[in-house]
């Protein structure tokens, strides 16, 4: 009876595992938000009218010059460790920040870039090969995620479940889809790199938080896809269990 137990045991230790990566995820967007003296839902409104109406482009634009970028580079440079994606990250928000709204723009797909390949390593991590379509678009989709300075949970959770968004769309299809949702992320990442005085210091804080953020995000979707895989377990239904998981925990908190 024990051994027919044990993968049940295992399975629920696995979505308890993800379910607290998850949560960890946006704890560092908070502080971010702390630092600068701001919220989430004000963040865009410090950007220039300017920035606002090309940012979606922007975003569309990082995203593909991402894609070709991380691609050509898995040949060349391996996956690097993941503290090393973020320490990068890191010191490019700094640099970002520093010169304010110009060189922050100037960095977004840069940033967006090192993301990608570090999302891609994830991947690579639990033994899937970024190169192929099917885990390429998977790699994408992670940036769906609503983003580290978001406090919708519920809105949040949408890109674990959005697998019908990414079976058969085409790349460029699923950037198109992508980019609306991402283009808030990283104008609430350029608006915290314009803050006077901190620009700097807001830049690398809010690179941190977002690589993390993103690293995590990758760590629960592909381990649920990993887990899909080895159990047979649909991914929908381990992500309604997460879900739930993730329900019990704040019932707990509160």
């Amino acid at each position: 009876m024990s051994d027919t137990k044990l993968p049940v045991v295992q399975h629920q230790s696995e979505i308890a595992a993800l379910a607290k990566r998850y949560r960890e995820a946006d704890s560092l967007g908070m502080q971010v938000l702390s630092l600068i003296g701001g919220h989430a839902g004000n963040l865009l409104e410090r950007l220039p009218d300017a920035a606002k109406d090309r940012l979606e482009e922007a975003t569309r634009r990082a995203l593909t010059a991402a894609l070709h970028a991380a691609q050509r580079s898995r040949g060349v440079v391996p996956d690097q460790k993941h503290w090393l994606n973020t320490a990068v990250a890191t010191a490019m928000g700094a640099a970002g920040g520093s010169g304010g709204l110009p060189s922050a723009l100037a960095e977004l797909p840069v940033t967006v870039t090192v993301l990608l390949r570090s999302i891609q390593g994830v991947a690579a991590d639990h033994g899937f090969d970024p190169s192929t379509p099917e885990i390429a678009r998977e790699c994408l989709s992670v940036f769906a995620a609503a983003g580290p300075m978001d406090e919708d949970d519920d809105a949040e959770m949408g890109f674990l479940a959005a697998r019908v968004a990414v079976t058969g769309s085409t790349i460029y299809s699923l950037i198109a889809r992508i980019a609306p949702k991402l283009s808030i992320a990283m104008g609430q990442k350029l608006a915290t790199q314009t803050v006077p005085v901190l620009g700097a210091v807001a830049g690398a804080a809010t690179n941190y938080a977002y690589t993390s953020y993103y690293q995590q995000m990758a760590q629960v979707h592909f381990g649920l896809l990993a887990l899909s895989r080895r159990t047979g377990i649909p991914r929908e239904v381990l992500v309604a269990e997460l879900k739930k998981e993730m329900a019990k925990a704040r019932l707990t908190l509160n």
